[in-house]
């Protein structure tokens, strides 16, 4: 059993115990209701409505706290899900969170305005002015809500990474807010030293993993492993490879395959990170990454200086060679989605039979074919590349077509990074094939797009 195997299977164990204690958890917050009811609490219409909008307020609160743990960065997660899964799993918790907040926000003041006999706007107000901490609980909501709207797919689409990630981040300003209400007003929490005392905690784990996590260790790693940018290689029209030279980079047990959050300390992008994959396998001393022009952050990449520093954050993502249990692998990238397949050719090159389908539009996409062909030649006959270049209706990535080209790939770990509708349909292909779906992994390309 190879190393890279045993740290999945104890990572795909870890992850157990992930799903566990989030399931114990969301059991101790509906215990917090459950425990703390009265009879008055369904005394009448109203008196419903007003409980029901707490229940609501726990979930929902419960809900956004494992999203945001879901990000936070913990190894043994990150390696076992698969970093594009958690974000997928962040992704569509969030609009629960935000529904559920946002009902207790509207039974709540539906039901105090029910019981005192008078309208929403005069309860609103009397919530706002008479119990503490409630201005900073409706800035928190409004918050949340931003976050929400900006994170659709028609309204991301047209915004950059940059003003994407700065409105998201609110949310962890969202969730701060919103606390001290939720201790100081909530009847599961009053006189009820235990319950409160379960919440704090949860806030304060929460905080220590996203400070420790997403903060701390990548700011350590990086000053001890000193990366700074060597130099910057154009590749194509629009890509261009910028490589990183370090010390002692084995320490950050990076693998082909892999991506890192980058921030490069120079002007216009040291505010941020970007998430881009490794587009070879790493070396004790040297990591290089391959973008292509998709906005304004990577199209300036080509005018990095040597000696710039850098921070990385990382590495994220499960696309690794460790996953595969197959003598035959069977590599598929699509565009610049072939970076991370690239690296992946330095890990398997000489442990495994390898059939690598690069999909491209035009010739001048097949960005560092040059490399790939040299990897081939020198592979002992272990290697095969395909270059399919032209339209969808050239090229259909059916069982069909895949079969053909690859008549073992029913019986290979498939691995695939590119846009979407390619990864939906070699998904497709491979399940009409039979090819069990712990055979199947996929990088979500579209999460490093800018």
């Amino acid at each position: 059993m190879t190393q890279a195997t045993r740290i999945y299977k104890h990572s795909a164990a870890g992850t157990d115990w992930a799903a566990l204690l989030l399931g114990a958890g969301l059991g101790l917050t509906l215990a917090l209701q459950a425990t703390t009811l009265r009879s008055g609490d369904f005394k009448d219409f109203y008196s419903v409505i007003v409980t029901i909008s707490r229940l609501a307020a726990l979930v929902g609160t419960y809900l956004s706290v494992v999203g945001i743990f879901l990000v936070s960065r913990i190894p043994i997660v990150e390696r076992g899900v698969g970093h594009d899964r958690l974000v997928t799993w962040h992704r569509k918790l969030g609009p629960w969170s935000l529904y559920l907040i946002g009902a207790h926000v509207f039974l709540i003041v539906l039901g105090f305005a029910g019981q005192d006999q008078i309208p929403l706007y005069k309860e609103m107000w009397q919530f706002l002015t008479v119990y503490d901490w409630m201005w900073f609980a409706l800035a928190g909501f409004v918050l949340m809500v931003l976050a929400g709207v900006t994170s659709y797919k028609k309204a991301r689409a047209k915004m950059s990474y940059e003003t994407w990630w700065l409105v998201h981040i609110l949310t962890y300003a969202a969730v701060a807010a919103s606390f001290m209400h939720q201790i100081v007003n909530g009847s599961m929490f009053i006189d009820h030293p235990l319950n409160r005392a379960y919440w704090i905690t949860l806030y304060v784990v929460m905080a220590l993993s996203i400070g420790y996590w997403r903060f701390w260790v990548p700011i350590w790693r990086s000053l001890k492993v000193n990366v700074r940018v060597e130099k910057v290689v154009v590749e194509g029209p629009g890509v261009v490879s910028v490589i990183m030279k370090g010390r002692n980079l084995d320490r950050l047990a990076a693998q082909g395959g892999q991506f890192f959050g980058w921030r490069f300390i120079t002007r216009g992008h040291a505010l941020m990170s970007h998430p881009y994959s490794l587009s070879a396998a790493p070396t004790k001393n040297h990591l290089r990454i391959t973008v292509k022009d998709l906005g304004d952050h990577s199209r300036s990449l080509a005018f990095l200086r040597p000696g710039t520093r850098v921070f990385v954050e990382g590495p994220y993502g499960a696309f690794t060679a460790g996953r595969s249990t197959s003598p035959h692998v069977v590599l598929v990238g699509g565009g610049v989605g072939i970076t991370p397949v690239r690296a992946l050719m330095d890990e398997f090159n000489g442990g495994a039979q390898i059939d690598v389908i690069f999909r491209a539009s035009r010739e001048e996409d097949l960005v560092l074919k040059a490399e790939m062909d040299y990897l081939a030649n020198n592979s002992g006959g272990s290697m095969r590349i395909h270059y399919l270049v032209g339209s969808r209706m050239d090229h259909p990535m059916d069982a069909r077509s895949l079969k053909a080209l690859v008549p073992t790939f029913a019986d290979s770990d498939i691995y695939i990074c590119g846009p979407e509708p390619l990864v939906s349909a070699v998904r497709a292909a491979a399940e009409d094939l039979g090819v069990p779906k712990n055979r199947f992994h996929d990088e979500a390309f579209a999460f490093h797009k800018e």
